[in-house]
């Protein structure tokens, strides 16, 4: 091995690992973001998977592709475009081509490119002619005949072989940005502790890809991110899903209660599912449901039992779910419901993101059936958000919707693990034998909230249901008490707004142009407003977390700006939402529904031309 020139230090760089859906790309991104966060770097990814289980190998819709964008300052976007693309076959380099820098490093397994692979793809004979990247550092490296050599005699048989193809196009990224093995390597180590034949090999093709990089000119000189300054603390790369699930987890406990969730598996919720269900030695109990109506009936029946009580879904389950919601509502039950969005209508883009159901989560209900909506806005806060949903939920006692998306459910960043210590206390509203006689719907001053009389408490007996109930838990149909009932459970909604936080604003308290956000895409509008900032444009960003009920400063933070731009990805039902809050003010929009997050560019964009526009008007 020679030696190593100097690596030149770069600030950011964004990598896209692409291939056919068995090529292991997902693992692949997943192993080398480990080790950027192990390094130190921030960073953000974003996997792309193909909506079908098994879509047809070396088409286009059967691409599986994982970005990571790290750092060495702070990182809150996967990027917009790659500087180095690794493409595993031209079907790869098919559905990536456009979101190549120019003058990026291209990286692509020549013995996948054949003539059949490349007709597949959509190609007529040279991809790379035919995309015009002749001007970018394209590098054919021999992938799948190097593997093959490397472990001629490991006594492989030729699939097992070319499943370590992935290995080897990892040890060349490594090369290129001055990583170590070893962390990988321990992985191998525990990943195959019962086939101590797979581990070796999948170090060998890692190594092999690395020492070939190292032969290459057009690989030189290497980069290095250097670590990022961060808070002190233990730090651990985490997604949404998993936050979300250990989120609930921090709440049971603080709360003193045993966590349940009754949930039937859907793309890309099933991970909150899974992680909980992963926790029977915390002492979550986890039911999977036979359907998604089952999922929340369990659910709302654990609470009624005195549990913290949660479910998970995406859109289409959520419309499932809506009669039980509507019960939970009028019984007044503690529960979080977790919608995970996804592209739609129906089955849609399953595997792919939007923020398209948020009318249904504010009034996707029979009757007037108001809950407290949330919306999650990176992986790592959604630990944050679900905490908060069920403190909300049990101190109030009132269903929470928490919205999270496809992006931030799969999408990782690294995290500050919280000390238990630092989270509040959470106080569910317990009925007692003090209260005989029990009024079930008698409530507190402050946040309207009833009472919760556990089962098996002599003398806290009462009825529950979806009938209207007096305060005394008889049915009613007295129109009067039905009206005075409606009432109350939307002003206990209402009422949650004297805790959350106030809206903030990022950048100046006034300016031309506010860029008004909520959920997810809140690290692409940051990004691209500080650019604005940077650039002297007076831009400023709000982003939306609560949405019912809204911050009370709304009003006085939208007041202090010319325009206000709303970005979302739907059709524009956050704008829409907003006149109906909010009818004295105008409000643009900026709505992309692609299944993709926002880039930069598009947000800049609109905001220059507003800004032009208000110039030439």
């Amino acid at each position: 091995m020679g030696k190593k020139s100097e690596a030149i230090e770069r600030e950011e760089v964004v990598i896209r690992f692409s291939g056919d859906s068995g090529d292991g790309m997902q693992l692949t991104g997943t192993l080398f973001s480990d080790t950027a966060a192990l390094f130190g770097n921030d960073l953000s990814t974003f996997p792309d998977y193909p909506a079908e289980i098994r879509a047809p190998q070396g088409t286009v819709g059967g691409v599986s592709g994982f970005q990571v964008h790290l750092g060495h300052s702070e990182i809150n976007t996967p990027g917009d475009f790659s500087d180095v693309l690794v493409a595993m076959n031209p079907a790869a380099l098919k559905a990536n081509a456009k979101w190549i820098k120019p003058g990026g490093t291209i990286i692509y397994d020549e013995g996948n490119f054949t003539e059949k692979n490349i007709e597949k793809a959509g190609y007529k004979k040279n991809p790379i002619s035919e995309e015009n990247l002749e001007n970018h550092n394209v590098i054919a490296a021999p992938i799948s005949s190097m593997v093959k050599e490397a472990l001629k005699d490991y006594g492989l048989d030729p699939k097992s072989v070319l499943r370590t193809k992935n290995m080897f196009a990892l040890g060349m990224v490594y090369w290129l940005f001055d990583r170590k093995l070893k962390y990988t390597e321990d992985y191998f180590e525990k990943k195959f502790r019962n086939k101590p034949g797979m581990a070796e090999a999948n170090k060998v093709a890692l190594r092999a890809g690395y020492y070939y990089a190292e032969t290459i000119e057009a690989l030189t000189p290497t980069y290095k991110i250097l670590p990022a300054e961060i808070a002190k603390g233990t730090y651990r790369n985490i997604n949404g899903n998993t936050a979300t699930a250990w989120g609930f987890m921090a709440a049971a406990e603080k709360a003193g209660l045993e966590l349940f969730i009754g949930s039937y598996p859907i793309t890309p919720a099933t991970g909150i599912l899974e992680e909980l269900a992963a926790r029977k030695d915390l002492g979550v109990k986890s039911f999977q449901a036979e359907d998604e109506i089952a999922g929340i009936c369990t659910s709302l029946g654990a609470s009624f039992a005195g549990n913290l009580a949660v479910t998970s879904t995406s859109g289409p389950g959520l419309s499932l779910k809506s009669e039980a919601i509507g019960l939970a509502v009028m019984a007044e039950l503690p529960i979080v419901i977790v919608n995970v969005q996804r592209a739609g209508p129906s089955t849609g883009l399953p595997t792919k993101t939007e923020q398209a159901d948020l009318m249904q989560a504010l009034y996707g209900r029979n009757g007037e059936c108001p809950v407290v909506v949330i919306a999650s806005s990176t992986p790592s806060d959604c630990f944050h958000f679900a905490f908060e949903a069920a403190r909300i939920a049990l101190e109030h006692m009132t269903p929470v919707l928490l919205l999270s998306d496809s992006y931030l459910a799969n999408g990782t960043e690294p995290w500050r693990i919280p000390e238990m210590k630092d989270l509040p206390k959470i106080n569910p509203p317990f009925a007692d034998r003090t209260e005989i006689p029990f009024l079930p719907y008698k409530r507190d001053n402050d946040k309207l909230a009833r009472s919760w009389a556990v089962p098996g408490i002599p003398g806290l007996e009462h009825r529950i249901g979806g009938l209207e109930k007096t305060d005394k838990g008889t049915v009613s149909y007295v129109p009067e008490n039905h009206e005075y009932m409606v009432r109350l459970r939307a002003e206990k909604v209402e009422r949650v707004a004297n805790e959350i936080p106030g809206l903030e604003v990022y950048g100046a308290k006034s300016g031309d142009i506010l860029v008004v956000g909520w959920g997810g895409s809140y690290g692409y509008l940051l990004t691209a407003v500080r650019e604005l900032q940077d650039e002297g444009h007076k831009v400023s960003l709000a982003n939306f977390n609560f949405i019912n009920p809204l911050p009370k400063n709304v009003k006085n933070v939208f007041s202090q700006f010319k325009k206000i731009v709303v970005c979302e990805l739907n059709m524009g039902q956050f704008a829409d939402y907003l006149r109906i809050k909010h009818q004295e003010f105008s409000y643009e929009q900026l709505n992309k529904i692609q299944g993709l997050p926002f880039t930069i560019n598009d947000i800049k964009e609109k905001c220059i031309k507003i800004l032009e526009d208000n110039q030439n008007g």
